[in-house]
C-alpha cells in the first residue's frame, strides 16, 4: 500500500485560481495556516494561466472591487512602474493602462500578473502562514457525513501524493473538481426553465449546455517578416466550417454583436467603429514606451473565432475532455494560421505573415498557446441560495437587483454567455450592479467546504455575469475570511448565515477589511 505524505493546515485550497489567492490572503492575513494547491506552474487562473486581461465593470477605478483586489491592480501598474521603460506621460498616468486594449482598463501581460501575486503572497509564505504546491492536482477526496476531510493531490512530474487534511476546504479549481470527487451536491450545465423559473433557461435541463471554452494565445506584429506556423493538422476543418446563425466561417473576421446578433465586421488593424481586433485585448502598446523597447504590439487573442463550442471538458469522461481540449488548442493555431496566410487585407492582399506568436508571455509552452484553457462555467454548487436571472437581470428588475441581506460581496458585468456546447449562440443581458450573497456560498448539505470561484451557487444564467475576474477575487475573499471567522469562533458557515449576531459579525469584518457590501443607486450594464 503507497504511503501518503501527510499536510494538516487550518484551510485548504483545492486549485489556484484568481479566487484561490484571494482566499488564501484572508485566510492567512487572519492568522490561519493555509494550503494553496494549483495545477500549472502559475496560480491566478484566468488572469494568469488563462491569459484573460480582466473584464472588469466601468466603476472599477473607483468603486466596485474589494481593497485586496484594488491593491492587486495597483501593483499591476507598480511593476511597469518600476521594472519598465515607460514614456513620461504613462508612467505618470494614474490609471495606467499598459496595452491600451479597450476591453479593460488595465490590460497588462499575463507575467505581470504572476509577479504582483506573488508580491502579495510572499510576506505569508515566508512567514510560514502559507505552503504552495505547484503542479498538483486534485485526484480523490475522504469524506466523513457531511464533512470533507482529507483530500488527495498528485504532483503532474513528480507522481507523488499528498494527503491534505483541514477543518476548512475551499474548491478553487476552474471547473469545480473538488465538488466532484467530494461528492457535493452540485449542477452542470443549464438548469430547466421548471426548476429556475427564468425565462432564457431551456425548457430541460441540459448538463452539456456549458459555455465555450478558448485557448488563448498572445502575438506580434512584425511587418515585412515572416512567422508562418506550421499548417496546423485540424486546419481544414475549421476553415470549412460554417456554424448555425453565424455569418460565415468560423475563421472569418465577420463575427455577430453578442447583444442584437447582429453582423459585425471588424477587420483586424482597422474598423469603422475604432474597435480593430488587434487592439481588444492589447496587452503591450508600444507607444507607452521608450523608443526601442519593443518592436511590436503585443496582443492576446480570445476573440469569438477562436471560442470552441463543438463539446464539453467538464463533466464528460477522461477520452472526450482530452478530445475537445486538443481540438480547442487546434482551434486557435488554425485561427492563428488564417490570419496569417488567409485573412484579406486592405490592400487586397491576404495574409498577415509577419504575425510571430508569443509562447514567452504565457510561459513558454510547446505549441506557443497558454498552458490552461479559459474556462466560463464551472461545476455550481446547490447551495442554501441560488443567484438566478430575476434576482440581477434589468429587463426582468426595471427598479433594480434584488437586495440581499447576507452580503458579503458585490460586483457587476453583463450577463454575458458565449456561444454554448449544445448549440446555443451568444445570450448578452443587461444587468445591475449586484450583491454576492453568503447563502450561495454555502452547499445545501456539505458543512466545511466553500467556492472559491465561479463555482458559487447561480445558475447558468446568472453565471454569465459571476464569472468574470473581481467577482471571482470577491468570492474568494469572502471564502477565505469565513473559514478563518468559523474556525476563530468554532461555528459553521451556515450557523454564521442563519445567526444574525454572527452574520452580523462577519459582515462588520469583511467591511473593516475594504469589503464592499453594496452599491450605490446605479444605471444597469
Amino acid at each position: 500500500m503507497m504511503t501518503l505524505d501527510v499536510i494538516r493546515t487550518d484551510v485548504a485550497i483545492i486549485g489556484g485560481g484568481l479566487g484561490a489567492c484571494a482566499a488564501a490572503l484572508a485566510a492567512a492575513s487572519l492568522g490561519k495556516r493555509v494550503v494553496l494547491t494549483e495545477a500549472t506552474l502559475w496560480h491566478g487562473g484566468q488572469l494568469t494561466n488563462q491569459a484573460v486581461p480582466p473584464d472588469e465593470h466601468p466603476w472599477i477605478e473607483q468603486m466596485g472591487a474589494t481593497a485586496s483586489y484594488r491593491r492587486l491592480r495597483e501593483e499591476i501598474r507598480a511593476y511597469y512602474r518600476s521594472h519598465l521603460p515607460l514614456t513620461r506621460a504613462a508612467r505618470e498616468d494614474a490609471q495606467l493602462n499598459p496595452g491600451n486594449g479597450w476591453v479593460s482598463r488595465l490590460c497588462h501581460d499575463p507575467r505581470v500578473a504572476v509577479a504582483a501575486l506573488n508580491q502579495m503572497l510572499a510576506p505569508h509564505a515566508l512567514g510560514g502562514r502559507l505552503f504552495v504546491l505547484r503542479m498538483h492536482e486534485p485526484i480523490s477526496a475522504w469524506t466523513e457525513g457531511d464533512r470533507v476531510v482529507g483530500v488527495v493531490v498528485r504532483g503532474l512530474q513528480s507522481g507523488r501524493e499528498v494527503l491534505i487534511e483541514a477543518p476548512y476546504f475551499i474548491d478553487a479549481t476552474p471547473e469545480g473538481e473538488l465538488l466532484a470527487l467530494a461528492g457535493v451536491e452540485h449542477v452542470i450545465g443549464a438548469e430547466s426553465r421548471a426548476e429556475t423559473g427564468e425565462p432564457h433557461a431551456p425548457e430541460h435541463a441540459d448538463p452539456h449546455d456549458q459555455q465555450a471554452i478558448t485557448v488563448c494565445f498572445a502575438m506580434e506584429h512584425r511587418a515585412g517578416e515572416h512567422h508562418v506556423i506550421e499548417r496546423p493538422r485540424q486546419y481544414d476543418v475549421w476553415r470549412a466550417l460554417r456554424p448555425e446563425g453565424w455569418p460565415g466561417s468560423q475563421l472569418s473576421l465577420t463575427t455577430v454583436r453578442p447583444e442584437t446578433h447582429e453582423v459585425l465586421e471588424r477587420g483586424l488593424f482597422e474598423s469603422d467603429d475604432g474597435k480593430p481586433w488587434w487592439t481588444f485585448r492589447r496587452i503591450l502598446d508600444h507607444t507607452r514606451f521608450e523608443p526601442g523597447f519593443a518592436a511590436s504590439d503585443v496582443t492576446v487573442v480570445n476573440w469569438p473565432q477562436n471560442d470552441y463550442w463543438v463539446g464539453p471538458i467538464c463533466g464528460v469522461d477522461a477520452a472526450e475532455r482530452a478530445r475537445n481540449l486538443e481540438a480547442a488548442r487546434e482551434l486557435s493555431l488554425s485561427w492563428l494560421y488564417w490570419l496569417q496566410t488567409e485573412a484579406p487585407r486592405p490592400d487586397g492582399g491576404v495574409g498577415y505573415p509577419g504575425l510571430r506568436l508569443r509562447g514567452d508571455v504565457v510561459g513558454g509552452t510547446a505549441d506557443g498557446l497558454a498552458p490552461a484553457p479559459y474556462i466560463r462555467e464551472s461545476r455550481r454548487i446547490r447551495a442554501e441560495l441560488t443567484v438566478v436571472e430575476h434576482h440581477i437581470a434589468h429587463p426582468l428588475r426595471p427598479d433594480g437587483p434584488e437586495r440581499f441581506a447576507d452580503s458579503v460581496g458585490i460586483g457587476c458585468y453583463r450577463i454575458d454567455l458565449h456561444p454554448s456546447t449544445s448549440g446555443r449562440g451568444y445570450l448578452d443581458l443587461g444587468c445591475w450592479p449586484f450583491q454576492i450573497p453568503l447563502g450561495a456560498l454555502i452547499p445545501i448539505r456539505v458543512e466545511n467546504l466553500l467556492p472559491g470561484g465561479k463555482n458559487l451557487g447561480v445558475s447558468h444564467i446568472a453565471n454569465g455575469a459571476y464569472r468574470v475576474h473581481p467577482v471571482e477575487w470577491s468570492v474568494g475573499e469572502a471564502a477565505g475570511t469565513l473559514a478563518a471567522f468559523c474556525l476563530e469562533r468554532g461555528v459553521s458557515p451556515r450557523a454564521v448565515r442563519n445567526t444574525p449576531a454572527r452574520l452580523d459579525e462577519l459582515q462588520s469584518l469583511l467591511v473593516r477589511r475594504g469589503v464592499e457590501l453594496a452599491w450605490p443607486t446605479l444605471a444597469p450594464l
